[in-house]
């Protein structure tokens, strides 16, 4: 899977460069700010309400250390890198948390998401991008005693419903 997501990023970053005015490559202030999460989300503007997208967030300190790789589209009704716009995804997660006890789960999730949101031009190379998302899927996961000690409490699998890309993004479009 993450194979699939490396190779699709990088065709889109090569596309792109067959047609600059429509690549874009931004990132979320949010994830940053909550926990210090690298993020990165590359698009490409293919017809005028169209873009593709690819995009990862790594995150190795903290509650919740992750790995996010996603694939996706976003519909502009108006025209692309402007005004209100609605996206799907596909997405995986590799995931390890911690709960508000001794215990800790790691595992894979699976699935797909919606968002929407509204970019607002900043300038002819900026934007800032708001939106709000949910994703869901299946989730494989093992709950642990405790970070330390190796005791399994549960281990399992489960459909997941989550919020995804609470967004404050800013954008640069080559």
């Amino acid at each position: 899977m993450k194979r699939i997501i490396i190779a699709a990023l990088l065709l889109l970053c090569g596309a792109a460069l067959a047609d600059a005015q429509e690549l874009s490559f931004s990132t979320n202030i949010v994830d940053f700010a909550k926990s210090g999460t690298a993020n990165l989300e590359a698009s490409y503007g293919f017809s005028r309400h169209w873009t593709l997208s690819a995009g990862m967030k790594y995150d190795a300190g903290g509650a919740t250390r992750q790995q996010l790789y996603a694939l996706g589209g976003r519909f502009w009704p108006w025209h692309i890198y402007s005004g209100w716009w609605l996206s799907g995804k596909m997405q995986y997660q590799e995931f390890n948390e911690a709960a508000r006890s001794q215990e800790t789960s790691e595992g894979d999730r699976y699935g797909a998401g919606l968002a929407g949101g509204y970019s607002r031009m900043l300038g002819k190379h900026f934007n800032l991008d708001l939106g709000i998302g949910l994703w869901t899927g299946y989730s494989r996961y093992v709950t642990y005693a405790c970070p330390t000690c190796g005791r399994i409490v549960d281990t399992g699998n489960k459909l997941f419903l989550l919020p995804n890309d609470l967004m404050i993004a800013l954008s640069y479009i080559f």
